[in-house]
């Protein structure tokens, strides 16, 4: 734990300050990565003393070509990917398909929008390469106090390098939830934006359900307003490398959100979600809980979850944990807590995260029962990341998700 500055330009569309000429700077942004100017003319390294305090910016120029060794890519398969950080990239629209319900609209809007980059700001090359290229933004915008659901789905977006923008509105006192569903081949890098205004209630779940060859890297940036709370979701189920990195910002006295996400990695998979909650404002709450599974050669997870409390949150309760479920041989998973906290007037804070695999005991149990191994060990799977499906809120998208478990689960005993 460690105190320092409350977040600078989180919510500012201001490109950082000019490059420098000089040769010691390396023509880096002043502030990028530490660097600082000091009052005699001479460049200096000061790390950087709070996950608030990264450089952010939405001029892919700003920042450095991506080399692995940076604190935000280091778990990365960054040259699987040099694509979507160093290439240009299609930000043109794209096919989408969407339920209707009444009190949401979806549609395209220009950069212009006034929305756009009040949410946040990308902290790394693939987000703001996104940023830089995006055409249009596709803007889902909720109203209505009645609860409803709607479905946005995205599938064939192709092996071409794309970048995108989605603005996702939740007007005060609206109730909603929205799955974002993606299906089919892509390599993606995108932002998404969520707003919610003064006691909106908003569920929002990423559901990654891509063809195996896919690549998605994905920055979500949420606001959350007075006494409004947001649950986000994330499922990774499916691609080759997905890499979904929600940052929530509690804007709002008595705001809240409970951040939750499943994920099963097989052979070669690489799933990652670097995890940000911001306590912004007073009485605010979160909670984070996310669990997944491994199970192949090479199968690899990483989750790194940053929660700051900032010198405004008087009244703070936050809490997150990640567990992590190994069921064989060659997998890797890494799960980084962090907390930092900037006032001692707290109700709670704390983290936990466990990797382990079966217990032997569980095992016994049920094979002591007449249930065979291979069916034991689905069902104490099942029952571990069952607690995240329940928690969604929506019946059809939880029958769904248990059905794909239980898929992936029939695969491993294949393997």
């Amino acid at each position: 734990m460690s105190a320092a500055s409350a977040l600078s330009k989180s919510a500012s569309k201001t490109v950082p300050e000019s490059t420098t000429p000089t040769a010691d700077s390396s023509t880096l942004p002043v502030g990028q990565h530490g660097i600082k100017e000091h009052s005699d003319g001479r460049f200096g390294y000061v790390p950087v003393q709070t996950r608030s305090a990264r450089f952010k910016s939405v001029n892919v120029a700003d920042f450095e070509a991506v080399t692995g060794r940076e604190a935000v890519w280091k778990h990365s398969p960054v040259a699987k990917f040099t694509d979507l950080t160093a290439g240009a990239l299609d930000g043109s629209r794209y096919t989408v398909e969407s339920t209707p319900s009444a009190d949401v609209s979806v549609e395209w809007v220009p950069r212009t929008d006034a929305r756009i980059g009040t949410a946040g700001l990308p902290e790394e090359r693939a987000a703001a390469n996104a940023w830089s290229a995006f055409d249009e933004a596709l803007a889902v915008t909720v109203s209505g106090e009645e609860a409803k659901e709607i479905t946005v789905t995205r599938s064939g977006l192709g092996t071409i390098a794309r970048g995108a923008h989605t603005i996702i509105e939740a007007k005060p006192f609206s109730q909603a939830t929205v799955i974002l569903h993606n299906t089919g081949d892509a390599r993606l890098s995108e932002n998404v934006e969520i707003i919610l205004g003064e006691s909106a209630n908003l569920t929002v779940v990423s559901l990654q359900e891509w063809d195996d060859s896919a690549v998605h890297l994905a920055n979500h940036f949420a606001s959350v307003g007075r006494d409004a709370r947001l649950k986000h979701v994330v499922v990774s189920l499916g691609g080759s490398i997905v890499r979904v990195n929600p940052s929530v910002r509690l804007a709002g006295p008595g705001s809240d959100t409970l951040l939750l996400g499943l994920y099963f990695a097989d052979a070669g998979q690489h799933l990652e979600q670097q995890v940000y909650v911001f306590h912004d404002a007073p009485r605010s709450r979160s909670r984070v809980n996310y669990k997944g599974a491994l199970q192949g050669q090479d199968a690899r997870t990483v989750w790194i979850g940053d929660v700051l409390i900032g010198n405004k949150a008087a009244g703070t309760d936050s809490y997150e944990q990640n567990r992590n479920l190994v069921l064989s041989e060659g997998t890797r998973a890494d799960s980084i807590p962090n907390l930092e906290i900037e006032t001692g007037d707290i109700v709670g804070a704390g983290h936990a995260s466990a990797t382990g695999r079966f217990d032997d005991e569980q095992l016994f149990y049920l094979q002591s029962r007449g249930i065979t191994e291979e069916e034991a060990r689905r069902l104490v799977v099942r029952g571990f990341l069952t607690e995240v499906v329940q928690q969604i809120g929506s019946p059809e998208l939880e029958a769904r998700l248990q059905l794909a478990i239980e898929a992936e689960l029939i695969g491993t005993d294949d393997k």
